[in-house]
């Protein structure tokens, strides 16, 4: 009897000793580690979500999610590079990173990163929006899955534009095409003195404008000036000469809220510092309501619209750890998940599901009007509208910097000279662009 006490003791002591190394092993997950952009430090959306993840699949599967660094996209390309390329003193590479296709095309080895195509099921892959998936096809791989995506939109302060087109006649259906709109620009400037229009991203006006018009914006590594360039520069120069397009560096959010401006064409993103108070030159202000409308196209042009936002790559390293990325990378891109996740920032979601199946409910729990109007504006252009998205060039940012920088430069030039009467509207229009096209080739 008593051997069998102590061989039952000995029995229970060892369950005891496998059961502790089981817990043991719970608490010590696998960590896979993640640079993101999305909110701050603190109140990030996103890392809301990741604590949702980590305490349900993530103890489920032993995986833990650790963000290690939060800031914008042009700091965390050049914090990958750097750990890409050991520099000195630069950190190791996460686990996971976001990255526009420009980070990846810089990478000294583009097979430091994972081909979601190992990882994503044909039918999975499908499931996402098209031109999403194809901005993240980088030398015949799929270096980037798409998690929460932006787009441009046009802003209006409809307390000042209704109060305008109370007296002027002019109506939102005018707003829909890029000849409405430099025709009421040109009307507001002489009602008021002021500009109408501002645009955060003069060249993406021209690259998009020129491709829904059925032509090619670049030629070989430059930019094409071909009948659909002047199609588009003629309306543009015409409004910005009588005054009515804002030619300032800045944002388009800053002439908004002091007035300058009434109507803009920004980053859908940009809703985050959109404000509904106007402050105006003489520090009186007014509540005003701000909505948003669908990009604007051109007469029998195609519509079509930039993509912005960056996607996620994810770090060769082991099996383990890589399958641990994918199975959060699902999870947050799963349709109701990434809903979830995207109106909390004002993004859309990157799947068609999600768009069909769980956005227009989401839209109704809302409760800010401006971000009512723009997840609308959203629905309608998702319809209707194709996602264009840059090529991948390396000189594409010198070719946008000096695009911006010179033809504001021209334009204001140019308004100088309409003022003293150095030449009619009509005459300058082609002066500036004859004079822009002459230095940007240079």
């Amino acid at each position: 009897m008593k051997k069998r006490i102590v061989l039952c003791l000995l029995a229970l002591a060892l369950l005891s000793v496998m059961t502790g190394c089981g817990k043991k092993k719970d608490a010590d997950p696998l960590t896979v580690t993640l640079w993101h952009v999305y909110g701050g430090e603190v109140d990030s959306p996103l890392n809301g979500l990741i604590e949702q993840f980590n305490s349900t699949i993530g103890v489920e599967q032993n995986i833990r999610v650790k963000v290690e660094l939060v800031s914008n996209s042009g700091s965390i390309h050049k914090s990958v590079l750097a750990a890409a390329n050991s520099d000195p003193g630069a950190p190791s590479l996460p686990d996971m990173f976001v990255s526009y296709p420009k980070t990846v095309l810089a990478l000294p080895d583009q097979d430091m990163i994972v081909d979601y195509r190992d990882y994503f099921s044909p039918e999975e892959l499908g499931t996402f929006i098209p031109a999403f998936m194809e901005e993240g096809q980088i030398g015949g791989r799929q270096a980037i899955l798409p998690l929460a995506k932006s787009t441009e939109v046009l802003f209006v302060n409809r307390t000042l534009f209704d109060r305008w087109a109370a007296t002027s006649g002019a109506s939102y259906d005018d707003l829909k095409t890029w000849e409405g709109i430099y025709a009421l620009a040109e009307r507001y400037a002489a009602d008021t003195g002021k500009c109408f229009l501002v645009n955060d991203y003069h060249f993406n006006y021209f690259q998009v404008g020129v491709e829904s018009l059925g032509e090619n914006f670049f030629q070989n590594d430059g930019v094409r000036f071909g009948p659909a360039f002047e199609r588009a520069w003629e309306p543009y120069a015409h409004a910005a000469l009588e005054g009515g397009v804002w030619l300032q560096n800045g944002y388009a959010t800053e002439s908004l809220r002091t007035g300058d401006t009434i109507v803009s064409v920004a980053s859908s993103a940009s809703v985050l510092y959109y404000s509904d108070t106007v402050t105006y030159p003489d520090n009186t202000s007014e509540q005003v309501t701000i909505a948003s409308m669908p990009y604007p196209v051109f007469e029998g042009g195609e519509k079509l619209v930039m993509q912005r936002g960056v996607g996620m790559c994810t770090t060769k390293s082991t099996p383990e750890r890589e399958q641990a990325c994918i199975t959060f990378l699902k999870w947050l891109t799963s349709p109701e998940r990434n809903v979830e996740f995207v109106t909390s920032l004002g993004y859309m979601p990157v799947t068609q599901e999600a768009f069909d199946a769980y956005l227009p409910a989401a839209v109704e729990q809302l409760n800010n009007p401006m971000y009512v109007s723009l997840y609308e504006t959203y629905l309608k252009m998702q319809e209707s509208y194709t996602f264009y998205y840059a090529p991948q060039m390396e000189n594409y940012l010198d070719l946008e910097t000096r695009f911006e920088n010179l033809s504001r430069l021209k334009l204001m030039a140019g308004r100088a000279q309409y003022q003293e009467g150095s030449g009619t509207a009509e005459e300058l229009v082609w002066d500036t662009l004859d004079s822009f096209k002459l230095d940007y080739g240079t």
